[in-house]
């Protein structure tokens, strides 16, 4: 028996992107300079191409019948250099956002998704108080340059991943493990996301500006007592550590969910190793069907959605959700992914939880940062020798569900 389950009209359907993960040739990126440097498993080189050819995305993205779509500025290629703009940078990214508008696709806009220019590096950082006010400089550029092709922006991706793994792991760039710098880090995000709201609100009054928070569902098992603990802190750390900071400068809520972190304790592992998620005998358990170890766990979303709802008490979005594969067409794991995480979706929309819009992550395949090529997130499957873009079951999965504003499932 099939079941149908209609969404609100005007829920908002997307894809979403990051620029340093799809474009290509990002020379000028801290995190090019870690790849040269053997720190990941492969070099994002010219990725997928984007930066020539968002034409033929942009088609997929119309043919896919989303009216949202996510991506991110590339901080380092329009700002080569401290205090020069590149003209012709910004020129390629007004085609970008004016193609877009052409196809009635509104932009969310991400200001800064996990890299930054290199002299910005090695010369500041985030854990610099300087770093707030170049920021800023940056934002009010690109606001002024392009606000009128923005319906909504994200002023940071997920950024206690980043500065986690890059100031306590040293797994990503800045590569040290200093819990200081790692706090002023956080404290200046903090400043720099509430200094971006309000030049973005100056610029536009009705402008909607938002952070997004990875707000996976964690759970332990054999902990007695310390179970609600093991939580409570993983809960602090993701969301509560820097979205105290930033409650009165929020016109919603991004959520980026993607699995269960299952939390488990070996006593004869007691090290620091974040790339593999161990953290002084605490690890993550593992799914060994899954291309990176992960849980799918739908409920999860719908328990992240209740619990973000009540405790910001505004419109949410969910930024990215989405689950790796291998190579090849024919995906009915992502598929079951979409549909399952989607049924809790509506759940919640159901019971009163103000989920405007869905970006699946990500319209095509493209650079899974430390892990390289091999995880295969995409609706179009990309032949990286090639460049050859092809649709795969899921695409036209989704494209039904975009188009009817409706998930159809088996019950």
């Amino acid at each position: 028996m099939m079941k149908k389950l209609k969404f609100p009209a005007g829920f908002k359907w997307g894809c979403a992107t990051a620029s340093y993960q799809v474009e290509g040739g990002n020379s000028n990126s801290d995190w090019w300079q870690w790849e040269k440097q053997g720190m990941a498993d492969n070099e994002s080189g010219r990725a997928c191409d984007y930066w020539n050819l968002y034409k033929k995305d942009h088609e997929l993205l119309s043919e896919l019948g989303v009216n949202v779509f996510r991506l991110s500025i590339e901080w380092a290629r329009v700002q080569p250099e401290e205090g020069i703009f590149d003209e012709q940078a910004l020129m390629r990214y007004r085609e970008i956002l004016e193609d877009l508008k052409s196809r009635n696709i509104k932009v969310q806009l991400t200001l800064w998704h996990w890299t930054s220019p290199l002299w910005f590096a090695k010369k500041y950082g985030f854990h610099k108080k300087e770093s707030v006010k170049i920021f800023a400089k940056y934002v009010e550029r690109i606001v002024g340059e392009f606000d009128e092709l923005i319906e909504s922006y994200l002023t940071f991706n997920e950024p206690m991943v980043p500065l986690g793994m890059g100031y306590l792991g040293g797994a990503f760039p800045p590569g040290v493990k200093n819990p200081m710098k790692f706090i002023s880090a956080v404290n200046n995000i903090a400043k720099a996301h509430n200094a971006t709201y309000e030049i973005i609100h100056k610029k536009n009054s009705q402008a909607q500006v938002g952070i997004t928070y990875l707000y996976n569902w964690y759970e332990s098992e054999g902990f007695g007592i310390l179970l609600n603990a093991i939580n409570r802190i993983a809960q602090w750390y993701r969301i509560d550590l820097l979205g105290n900071k930033i409650k009165n400068h929020q016109d919603f809520i991004g959520i980026d969910y993607y699995r269960l972190g299952k939390i488990t304790f070996n006593w004869k592992n007691i090290k620091m190793d974040s790339r593999n998620q161990t953290y002084l005998g605490f690890t993550i358990e593992e799914d060994k069907e899954n291309v990176m170890k992960w849980i799918s766990y739908p409920q999860g979303l719908y328990k992240v959605l209740k619990q973000a709802s009540e405790k910001f008490k505004l419109p949410i979005y969910i930024a990215e959700n989405g689950t790796p594969t291998r190579e090849g067409i024919d995906d009915k794991d992502r598929i079951e992914y979409i549909k399952t995480h989607l049924e809790m979706v509506h759940k919640a929309i159901s019971e009163g939880v103000d989920v405007r819009g869905y970006n699946f992550w990500s319209l095509m395949d493209n650079l899974e940062w430390l892990y390289g090529y091999e995880p295969k997130f995409g609706l179009v499957e990309i032949d990286f020798q090639t460049l050859e873009r092809k649709p795969r079951k899921s695409f036209y999965e989704y494209a039904k569900i975009c188009k009817n504003n409706e998930l159809e499932f088996e019950e």
